[in-house]
This record gives structure tokens, C-alpha cells and sequence, in this order.
């Protein structure tokens, strides 16, 4: 509840902030209080009233509306039921929310002029923006001198959660890189706090979200430290092994029914797949998958190439079937070439085959472009244990490719052209 105060208090009426709080008024629900909601909260005064009215409109950038009286409805003036339009304007989704929040802004607002104040909000509020949209988030409310983000939404990725984690640590280097450029200037320093939590909610077409991980990730928010990064457990089991972690014990939220464990995000561990981090349960309804994959596998020990692409929606169980076959090949001497692109990069450049056998890569420097191409065919055979694991390669991907252009969009296009070329001499 501490940002409620503090924008309670730049309007001056920081009196009422035991109020808000003892009726568990955050952000959220703001725009939703009516005239005769503040009375009830205690803001008796007609000018106060029409005060906060104002400044809770100009949060959404819209205008104040004049407070409207309750008025007894009639049976014949109900309202007309929801039209299926109208509810299909509202999407439930599986969001990670994260909320940032700067720590005693009130103290720094008070030793700035307000347009220096203003200017140094705007630059760390800036600065955090773009720290979510690089990683694919979506802000959705900038809350005075906070701002509250959305990672699945509009568009879901299958790792919402790490991208979450990697902006708020980009936040928090951006913000500190910030402070060491006005330290010569003598403006104070800026210090943020940032909390996330992950669940289903709701976003109707205005951008209003329903559910409760809002209300966590603000509460968890409000228990991290200056600088810090502080996560729920849901978070942590998505992302384990991917940052370097420390718990913070267990909590108990308000509202919250259940104490909460919380885990303090340091920096990214420079680890690769997870799954040796996870507590994994018995795969399940994968029988005919994985003995599909165990019998090509046979087939490549008889030196009898074989390349396997597995797709399929976000979420659905590639990596985990890839990782249940690698662990049954525990026991047999193999070697083993994975690559991965980043998926929070804006372009792909590798080919990722999920059997053991062979990974080629398509990227600029394997092998350079500039070499000729028996000198590229000579370098892949050199790097696979079966040289017909790479040229099978060739059948794959040569139809795949097939009445394409290299585009800015899209190099790799071009890169894997040119591997081709080299596999085809």
C-alpha cells in the first residue's frame, strides 16, 4: 500500500492513507470508486472527494467525469443483459505481472523543483519501458512513479516468465547506470523496487486487468528491498537454474489465504536448460513419441542418417519429450551437439535437431560465408561423428526453402542457402 501513500501524499492528502489501506484500496481498483465510495472511505470533505476524482482520471489519461448519485433502479429500468459481443471483447489469460515501484519518492520529490522531479521520473520511467518491450512485454499502467507490466499479453511466448525476470534485471542495471550519470549533476539517486508473480487473469478491451496476480506482484513488490528483485515460488520453478537465486523465506501477503514463498533474483546464472534444476513428474502419454525417437536413434548407430523435427504450440512438451529421450540414452556412448536460439531474440540463426546426434548451425561463423565450399563441407564432416548425419541435412532443408529471398527481416534465409550450396558440392 505504500504507492497509494505516496500519491496520496504528492496531492496533498496524505491524511487519508490509513484509509485506503485499511479498506485494501490499491491501484487496481482506483478507477472503479465512485463519489459515494469515498464518503464511505472517510474523505468527507466535497473538495477532497472531487480531488481524488480528478487525479484517478488523469491516471488513464482520461477526463474526469462529474460523481453521479446512486439512484434506486426500478425492475423496469434494469439494465439489459451482456451482450455476447461485449464478452467477448474481455480474454482470459496466463499472465506474469510485474510491478516497479521507485522507493521514497515522496522524500526526493520534496528536495527537487517539480519540473526536475518530473524530468527524472520520466527518464527511469522511459528507461523501464523499454527494458519490457525489448524482452516482449506490454506496459500497461504507468502509475505515477511506478508502472505495472504484463508478459503474455497481447502476444503469449512460451517463456513469459524468463523474459519477465530478464526486464526486471534490466530495469534495475538501467537504473543504476542512470544514477551514475546524475551523480555528477547532484540530482539524488533512484532506487526501485520490483515484485512478480504469475496466474490467470482477465484483460477486458480497455486493458483492465482482473485477477489476483496483480495484487501479489504489487504486494510482493512492497516487501523487496531497494535494487532487489523479488519473485514468488510459482516464478522461481518456472525459471530455476536460468537465475542465481536466494530465498527470502515465507511470507504472509494481505488478501493472500496462504503464506507465500519468496526468492530474491540476482543476476542471470549463464545456465542453459533447466532440467536438471526441475523436479520433473513421469512423462505421460509420450509412449509412441519416444519409441518413434528410440528407433531412428537405432537406425543412426547403423550409420543410417536420420533427422527428427518436432513441433508443436507453446507449452506443449517439446523440450521435456527431447530431455526423456536424452535421459535414456544416458547409458550409451554418444555425442551429444546441442544449439538453441534465443527466443527472446529478434531473429533466429540455428537449427536445432532434437536427437543427440548432430546440430548444425547456420550462424555467420560456422562456417564463415567467405570460405569456399569444399573448404565449408570439410569443416561440418569434421564436426559431426558421422558425416551422413550432416548431409542428410540437405534433403530436409533444401525443400523447406525452396522460392525464398534473403530479407533484411530474415538473414538466416541467406545463411542457409549457402550452407546448402557447401552440402550440395
Amino acid at each position: 500500500m505504500q504507492q497509494i501513500a505516496d500519491w496520496l501524499g504528492k496531492l496533498g492528502l496524505g491524511q487519508y492513507a490509513q484509509h485506503f489501506a485499511d479498506n485494501d484500496i490499491d491501484f487496481s481498483i482506483l478507477a472503479d470508486l465512485t463519489d459515494q465510495d469515498l464518503k464511505e472511505l472517510g474523505v468527507s470533505s466535497l473538495g477532497h472527494r472531487r480531488q481524488l476524482l480528478r487525479a484517478i482520471a488523469q491516471l488513464d489519461g482520461a477526463p474526469a467525469a462529474p460523481p453521479v448519485m446512486p439512484a434506486p433502479i426500478s425492475a423496469a429500468a434494469a439494465p439489459p443483459p451482456i451482450s455476447a459481443s461485449v464478452e467477448a471483447a474481455a480474454e482470459r489469460r496466463h499472465l506474469t505481472v510485474m510491478f516497479c515501484d521507485l522507493v521514497g519518492s515522496t522524500g526526493i520529490a520534496a528536495q527537487l523543483d517539480a519540473e526536475e522531479w518530473r524530468d527524472l521520473v520520466g527518464a527511469y520511467l522511459d528507461t523501464a519501458s523499454a527494458a519490457v518491450v525489448e524482452m516482449g512485454g506490454h506496459v500497461a499502467k504507468k502509475l505515477g512513479d511506478g508502472l505495472m507490466s504484463l508478459f503474455g499479453y497481447p502476444v503469449a511466448q512460451e517463456n513469459d516468465s524468463e523474459r519477465a525476470v530478464r526486464a526486471a534485471l534490466a530495469i534495475q542495471r538501467a537504473l543504476a547506470e542512470l544514477n551514475r550519470k546524475n551523480a555528477g549533476s547532484g540530482k539524488p539517486a533512484l532506487h526501485a523496487r520490483i515484485g512478480l508473480e504469475p496466474g490467470p487473469v482477465v484483460v477486458d478491451a480497455a486493458g483492465e486487468i482482473f485477477g489476483d496476480a496483480p495484487n501479489v506482484a504489487a504486494r510482493v513488490q512492497a516487501l523487496a528491498e531497494p535494487g532487489a528483485v523479488l519473485v514468488t515460488a510459482r516464478v522461481q520453478r518456472q525459471v530455476a537454474g536460468l537465475f542465481v537465486a536466494e530465498e527470502r523465506g515465507t511470507h504472509t501477503l494481505k488478501g493472500v489465504p496462504e503464506p507465500v514463498a519468496l526468492f530474491r533474483l540476482v543476476r542471470a546464472s549463464g545456465g542453459g536448460r533447466r532440467s536438471a534444476q526441475r523436479n520433473l513428474t513421469p512423462l505421460i502419454g509420450r509412449d509412441d513419441e519416444t519409441a518413434m525417437l528410440m528407433r531412428r536413434w537405432e537406425r543412426a548407430r547403423q550409420s543410417d542418417g536420420q533427422l527428427v523435427l518436432i513441433v508443436g504450440e507453446p507449452g506443449l512438451g517439446k523440450s521435456r519429450l527431447i530431455e526423456e529421450f536424452h535421459a535414456r540414452l544416458s547409458e550409451t556412448p554418444h555425442t551429444g551437439l546441442n544449439g538453441a536460439a534465443r527466443s527472446f531474440c529478434k531473429t533466429r540463426r540455428c537449427i536445432r535437431s532434437p536427437n543427440g546426434a548432430v546440430s548444425a548451425s547456420v550462424a555467420p561463423t560456422y562456417p564463415p560465408r567467405s570460405a569456399s565450399p569444399s573448404w565449408r563441407v570439410r569443416s561440418l564432416k569434421s564436426r559431426s561423428t558421422r558425416p551422413r548425419m550432416v548431409l542428410c541435412a540437405h534433403a530436409v532443408l533444401a525443400p523447406a526453402l525452396e522460392g525464398f529471398s534473403p530479407t533484411p527481416e530474415f538473414p538466416e534465409i541467406e545463411e542457409a542457402q549457402g550452407l546448402l550450396a557447401a552440402l550440395a558440392s
